[in-house]
């Protein structure tokens, strides 16, 4: 049976185009005109796709096909969009730009896996005909690529668009769905991830104001009439998640807050999918913890929040004492950071958990970014020695301690950086701690065995 459902996937020349600030008017637009807009990133992010949720209040998901097949990104992107009236992927990158000369995992890829339509955000800085040129350039690039429209970005003044409008007029077929003026400043403030985070401030006027924007600016009735033309989706895809939900057999907590929110929805539904009851905890609001069986420490900005973790001792000791007791604990990045002894940022020290005797420091520039793959070097309640885990990393934050090498890890990372020593997945009793990231759906067997593990301690009395 077909499905028709509306889309249209966001890309642009490179990275700094202006997508995202494109995407995130777009979204807040259409959903300020009564439309439910399911939104999606393409890729390994949190900041844009917490940005682009934040903008149609409404979970968004990642489509990334390093880590999926397209049965899988189908699948996700099928099940998510429902009971929407338009769903929208953002891209990444340049639209043809993938990991190798063949563009494999490129936005190019994932709009013909998806059958979307594409709408391209060409910054104009000092370009009139050239744009056209592009344009042509990219529309015959690629066999299979649907080009539903160009937005023309940061134009200087009324001449400059009207010479822009008149090329691609005379020069191309590809409508001109909007032309945009250049900005002061950038309408969401940015750190070194990426925008900030919407939870260190209120991100609604924000988004309201870009929403104005792209009422004043762009085409939004030809957008989404391009997204209504993308052709019928196909028959439906298989469950996310296959088979029934298992029973809730344990509880496993993990911490949601200003410090630590890198999670992709799928993780936490796969636990919950294998029998988890999901708890949310805080590091930062001195509350105390209930009974839990298993903890996700996911990633975040440890490093802005230090000062206010290393105050809170006693969820930093509790913290150590669970670790000690052997309850499985799965931490990504900044929860690795906050697992160490202490953490360095600006000629300052912060004492943290103490789990792993090593210290992570803050450096000017990435000390980690892109994707990984790594061997599973030793059995933990959480992946078979042998196995092959996908994943990503970026982090700025870097192992200073003598003693990295002398732990045991889980590991051994085959392209990334990586902990330390070309190693990863750092372990103490039931502790996986690493800076690499995983996706659930990439990841077979993952919240399975998590939710074993934490199952078998609820049994066994120790929590």
């Amino acid at each position: 049976m077909a499905n028709p459902i509306p889309r249209i996937l966001l890309a642009g020349l490179s990275g700094g185009t202006g997508k995202t600030i494109v995407s995130l008017a777009l979204v807040r637009a259409f959903t300020r005109r009564g439309r439910t807009v399911a939104p999606f990133k393409k890729g390994p992010d949190y900041i844009d796709a917490q940005w682009l949720g934040l903008a149609a209040d409404r979970s968004c998901s990642n489509l990334d096909p390093f880590f999926h097949s397209r049965d899988v990104i189908r699948s996700v992107f099928f099940h998510k969009s429902r009971g929407a009236d338009v769903s929208l992927i953002e891209g990444n990158r340049g639209l043809f730009d993938g990991m190798d000369e063949w563009g494999s995992c490129s936005s190019a890829e994932l709009a013909r896996m998806l059958d979307a339509p594409v709408a391209l955000v060409i910054d104009c800085t000092k370009m009139t005909r050239t744009v056209a040129a592009i344009v042509q350039g990219c529309a015959g690039f690629e066999p299979g690529l649907n080009l539903a429209g160009v937005i023309l970005n940061r134009t200087a003044g009324e001449r400059h668009r009207a010479v822009l409008r008149r090329s691609m007029e005379t020069y191309s077929d590809v409508p001109v769905l909007g032309m945009l003026p250049k900005m002061g400043r950038n309408p969401i403030p940015e750190r070194h991830m990426g925008l900030m985070s919407d939870q260190e401030y209120d991100g609604a006027a924000h988004l309201d104001a870009l929403a104005d924007l792209a009422e004043d600016w762009l085409d939004l009735d030809g957008l989404l009439a391009a997204a209504d033309a993308a052709p019928e989706f196909g028959p439906e895809p298989g469950p996310i998640f296959p088979g029934s939900a298992v029973p809730k057999a344990a509880r496993i907590g993990y911490v949601r807050d200003a410090a630590l929110w890198f999670y992709y929805p799928e993780n936490l539904e796969a636990l919950e999918h294998a029998g988890a009851e999901l708890v949310r905890l805080s590091l930062l609001d001195g509350e105390p913890w209930p009974e839990i069986d298993g903890l996700y420490l996911g990633g975040g900005f440890p490093e802005v929040f230090a000062e206010r973790i290393a105050a809170n001792q006693p969820a930093l000791r509790y913290l150590r004492s669970l670790a000690e007791a052997g309850m499985p604990i799965y931490a990504e990045c900044g929860g690795f950071m906050v697992l160490c002894d202490a953490l360095e940022i600006d000629g300052r020290t912060h004492a943290m958990a103490g789990v792993f005797p090593l210290t992570t420091t803050f450096c000017p520039r990435p000390q980690g970014l892109g994707y990984t793959e790594a061997e599973v070097v030793e059995d933990t309640v959480f992946f078979p020695r042998g196995e092959r885990v996908l994943g990503h990393e970026f982090h700025y934050s870097m192992c200073v301690s003598d003693g990295a090498a002398e732990l045991r890890h889980g590991l051994r990372m085959l392209r990334g950086q990586g902990s330390a020593l070309g190693r990863d997945g750092f372990l103490h009793k039931n502790t996986w701690a690493g800076y690499n990231h995983i996706h659930a759906l990439a990841a077979p067997g993952w919240a399975e065995r998590f939710v074993a593990a934490a199952a078998a301690r609820r049994r066994g009395g120790a929590r």
